[in-house]
Formats: C-alpha cells, sequence, structure tokens
C-alpha cells in the first residue's frame, strides 16, 4: 500500500509540474507502481497474505467468545490454564 500510494504522488507530482519530480524520467515516477506489483505477487506466493488474514480472524475469533464469557459473568481465561 506504501508503494501504491507513494506512485500515485509521484504521479500526480508529474502530471502537475510540481517541484524537482517534473524534471524527473517518466519510468522513475511509476517505479512504484511496478513495486507494488512486485510486493503483491510475493505477498501472494509465500503466503503472507493469507497468514495475515487468518491471524485477523483468531484475533476477531478470541475477542468475541472473551466478551461472551464476560457477559455470562464467566471472565476471561488465562493463556496456558484450560
Amino acid at each position: 500500500m506504501l508503494f501504491l500510494g507513494l506512485g500515485i504522488i509521484l504521479l500526480l507530482m508529474k502530471y502537475l509540474e510540481v517541484g524537482p519530480v517534473a524534471a524527473w524520467a517518466w519510468w522513475v515516477v511509476l517505479a512504484p507502481f511496478a513495486l507494488a506489483v512486485a510486493w503483491w505477487t510475493w505477498a501472494d506466493w509465500s503466503g503472507y497474505t493469507k497468514k495475515k488474514a487468518v491471524q485477523r480472524e483468531d484475533a476477531r475469533k478470541k475477542a468475541r467468545i472473551d466478551k461472551q464469557r464476560e457477559q455470562l459473568g464467566l471472565g476471561t481465561r488465562k493463556s496456558g490454564r484450560r
């Protein structure tokens, strides 16, 4: 996401001829978009994206269970104790 944001900012600066970016070559301005594509390709290939999605789902599930336990007056479980 960082590369995409940087690419959009540089593209706007080049198009509007703002600052030193106006004199840069187009390939330099468009390079962050290529880096974003490379990052997303690596993230999908390596399983990083799926791992982060599973971590978010697990955190939501734990929060939901803790909230239900608290509403029942049972308190939350300490990790390592069953």
